[in-house]
């Protein structure tokens, strides 16, 4: 499409449809909003803790200026960065309601670690001529956003009791800031709607995988900490990757063993993070 904004609210568009659809015909999905009407009322749950999925908007904003100017690579590790980051500050506030964890040496030293495995498996593809240190600052604020949202939706989901309640949610508030940036960057003449692209059917499934996404990671980051599962994360998508990379592999990339390097790393540090996190939990609780 050439427009990562407009590709980005089709995405979350196709998928609020699809969910909206689902919610119809689904009572449990009903039933979570009227869970959370009642404890946004009794005051139990923060109201701003509702706007979650406008921050997952914001982060294809900023993601889609950030990376035509440090590049794919640079981008993954500062955003991976940000990430873990953010991750350790929500888990040892409690933010996802699922306790609170100590910021300790081992995970801080798996977080680490974790970038520093990103950082390897992208190696030969980095490009550090004329690199924009503002722009790589603002890929760790993207990374950030993200570990904050996967905390509020854990806080959302213990209050609403249905993951796919919040999963509309997010894609409720996230497809409305998206149609409110894109109408601001078309009113300045910075961007031009452009039509839906024929291509193949399963490219437009984004948001439903989103959908599944965002019901899954609600309700797991509760029992990991969001730490914990950005590590599990981390090693999930370079996985992905890699599979994707061999069995549809871009013009003029290959599978290096930086890569592979990159993918046993990161589930070093998720071994290295991921010990005694419930008693951690547990201890600081009881306190």
């Amino acid at each position: 499409m050439g427009n990562g904004v407009e590709a980005a609210l089709v995405s979350f568009g196709s998928g609020l449809i699809i969910i909206s659809i689902i919610a119809l015909f689904t009572p449990s999905i009903k039933e979570g909003a009227r869970n959370l009407r009642g404890a946004v009322a009794r005051k139990e749950l923060p109201k701003w803790t509702l706007f979650a999925g406008a921050l997952g908007g914001s982060f294809v904003a900023v993601q889609t200026h950030i990376v035509p100017l440090i590049g794919v690579a640079i981008y993954s590790v500062a955003s991976i960065a940000g990430q873990t980051a953010a991750s350790l500050v929500v888990d040892r506030i409690g933010l996802t309601g699922g306790g609170k964890k100590h910021i300790t040496p081992r995970r801080i030293a798996a977080a680490f670690f974790t970038v520093f495995a990103v950082f390897i498996s992208v190696y030969d593809r980095i490009d550090a001529r004329n690199l924009s240190l503002i722009a790589v600052f603002m890929g760790c604020v993207a990374g950030a956003i993200v570990g904050v949202q996967r905390a509020m939706n854990g806080q959302i989901n213990e209050y609403s009791h249905q993951s796919f309640t919040t999963s509309l949610l997010n894609f409720i508030m996230g497809t409305t800031f998206l149609v409110i940036f894109l109408s601001i960057l078309v009113l300045i003449n910075s961007e031009e709607l452009v039509p839906l692209p024929a291509g193949p059917w399963w490219i437009y499934t984004g948001g439903v995988i989103g959908v599944i996404y965002i019901a899954f990671t609600s309700t797991i980051v509760q029992h990991l900490g969001v730490l914990t599962f950005t590590l599990f994360s981390v090693g999930g998508q370079l996985v992905g990757s890699l599979l994707i990379d061999l069995y549809s592999p871009t013009y003029g990339v290959q599978v290096s063993m930086y890569l592979v390097t990159g993918i046993a790393m990161t589930y070093v540090g998720v071994i290295v993070g991921g010990v005694n996190n419930s008693q951690g939990r547990k201890r600081l609780t009881h306190k």
